[in-house]
């Protein structure tokens, strides 16, 4: 190499190690000026907790504008109840079935630890099973098998990523096995409908699609567990009784006012991330040639943008971060691997595979490489992980982009 060619050759090497770091995620929150006339309600108003005028106004107009309509047609009886986090609301789910000690729970092995911890927390026995190929969700089938061969009481299915769960086929699979099932959709609000029997617990933190800092809801048709909800909420209390053994989810005035001034602003959000996620997403595929994540083809956006890639993410990921750029390992390992729920007897796990294998969760937690994406992204910012990726992975090809094909109408 010349003189002039490797001068060269080290200044861009210093362009690139100058360059800012890419962050993983960034959340979209409403501004301070945003936030005030919200906050002089509150003043105003000199409610700050207790169901207060603004949790009322979320949960109505919640259940009232709810942004995905059910497939089937529902009746307007849609109920949303707010909560602390989106932990407090499963936790409130899961105490408000009233299940016995000890039931088993059916749910993916591939999810955050929440699911499982709030699980046990309302002493339960949560049941590990492996997850769809292409969705990376606990699948019906895999629901079925296990309903026929051990004692469920509930089915905790997860939108992974946030990638909506089908209602439909779930509400249908309550109806014929009798067994409740209770959505973990912590990161699909905008995308999961709510059916006639599942009912679903959102997570409203700052890095989920509806985030406010912290905070969760639950949506349910079902006004008697909602009723039930409330109460479990708020101590146990029931018409100045306590009637229940329970402690303390309720959102207060300031969470909910974020919500309400975050929900104002969410439609054109939404619309910004999904032409940036639609970029993105053909990029990816035709570019790298890459596979994503089943379940986002009609609309619906994720939450995190993860890829399953050809080998072990650990040394993909280790090129992105040399090169500034963050990623995440989600769920690896997963839950059966993790100490806390790997104790002898605390959990159980359902396979048909030999010695309780998972092998799609195994592959997912392996091969999975969570990459950024976020509300302010730049097509720079997706250059620079488009090139990181391509040079780390050698399979990597690419292909002609629709819009560089000349066609004849």
């Amino acid at each position: 190499m010349g003189r002039g060619a490797a001068a060269a050759a080290g200044r861009g090497g210093m362009r690139a190690a100058e360059q800012a770091p890419l962050e993983l995620l960034i959340p979209d929150l409403p501004c301070a000026d945003a936030l005030l006339p919200w906050l002089r309600r509150i003043d105003a108003a000199r409610q700050y907790t207790n169901f207060g005028p603004l949790v009322h106004e979320l949960e109505q107009r919640l259940a009232a504008e709810w942004p995905v309509p059910p497939e089937v047609p529902a009746p307007a009886d849609l109920q949303v109840l707010t909560a602390s986090s989106g932990t407090a609301a499963l936790e409130l789910a899961l105490a408000a079935l009233d299940l016995p000690a000890g039931s088993e729970v059916l749910m993916p092995a591939f999810t955050f630890a929440a699911t499982a911890a709030a699980v046990l927390r309302c002493g339960l026995r949560p049941v590990f099973a492996d997850v769809d190929a292409s969705t990376w969700q606990l699948g019906i089938e895999t629901a079925w098998r296990a309903a026929q061969r051990r004692p469920l009481r509930l089915v905790l299915p997860v939108a992974t990523f946030g990638c909506p769960l089908d209602v439909a086929a779930w509400d249908d699979f309550a109806r014929r096995s009798g067994l409740p099932v209770l959505m973990d959709a912590a990161a699909a609000f905008g995308n999961q409908a709510v059916g006639q029997r599942a009912h679903v617990a959102f997570s409203l933190h700052a890095t989920k699609p509806f985030g406010i800092g912290e905070g969760g809801m639950l949506a349910t048709r079902d006004a008697a567990f909602a009723a039930r909800v409330r109460q479990l909420s708020n101590f146990g209390f029931s018409q100045g009784r306590v009637t229940a053994v329970a402690g303390n989810a309720k959102m207060s005035e300031y969470a909910a006012a974020v919500a309400l001034c975050q929900w104002a602003r969410f439609g054109q959000r939404q619309a910004h991330r999904r032409t940036l996620w639609q970029a993105y997403r053909q990029r990816l595929q035709r570019n790298l040639g890459l596979a994503l994540q089943a379940g986002f083809e009609n609309g619906a956006l994720p939450a995190n943008l993860v890829l399953q890639l050809p080998g072990d993410a650990a040394p993909v990921a280790a090129t992105l971060a040399r090169q500034g750029i963050a990623s995440r390992r989600w769920y690896c390992p997963p839950l059966t691997a993790q100490p806390a729920f790997a104790v002898p007897g605390l959990c159980a796990v359902f396979s048909a595979e030999p010695e309780g294998a998972l092998p799609q969760t195994r592959l997912l937690a392996s091969r999975s490489l969570g990459l950024p994406w976020h509300s302010f992204m730049t097509v720079a910012d997706q250059d620079r992980v488009l090139a990181a990726l391509g040079a780390a992975l050698p399979g990597a090809h690419r292909q002609p982009a629709v819009d560089e094909v000349m066609v004849d109408e």
